[in-house]
């Protein structure tokens, strides 16, 4: 039985299983969206807001405990100059998980995690142009 075990065991070994979490989190930072299984996605929805709370702090100390358990240099400066300062005036809930429907492979349910705030993207002919992006008004 599996009480007071908590987690998912994505049908791997816990060293295969702690890489595929570390590898999509960084991918996540990185990129600030991902499309994955929906069981990987909730995974590790929550170790990313984790992860963004501690970079919120923007100390030495959290740093290196964000290093210690993500260890590539370019993901965790990005969390932290990037991703925790525009994320300040939140408490908690910075990733958004969209179900895209099922694989067709293997019918396995898709998802796409995204974090909160992204910053917003001009469309290409207004950055040709120049020019701000239209804002809708109603």
């Amino acid at each position: 039985m599996r009480h007071r075990k908590a987690g998912r065991k994505l049908g791997r070994n816990t060293n295969q299983r702690q890489a595929l979490i570390k590898g999509l989190i960084r991918s996540l930072i990185l990129n600030e969206r991902l499309n994955t299984t929906e069981a990987k996605a909730k995974t590790i929805r929550g170790l990313v807001d984790k992860l963004i709370t501690k970079a919120k702090a923007g100390s030495l100390s959290a740093r290196r405990r964000v290093l210690a358990f993500l260890p590539d240099k370019k993901a965790v400066n990005k969390l932290f100059d990037d991703i925790a300062g525009r994320n300040k005036t939140r408490f908690s809930g910075f990733t958004t998980l969209v179900r895209l429907g099922r694989r067709r492979g293997d019918n396995a349910m898709m998802a796409k995690l995204e974090l909160i705030d992204l910053p917003a993207k001009a469309s290409p002919k207004a950055m040709q142009a120049g020019k701000k992006p239209k804002q809708k008004t109603k």
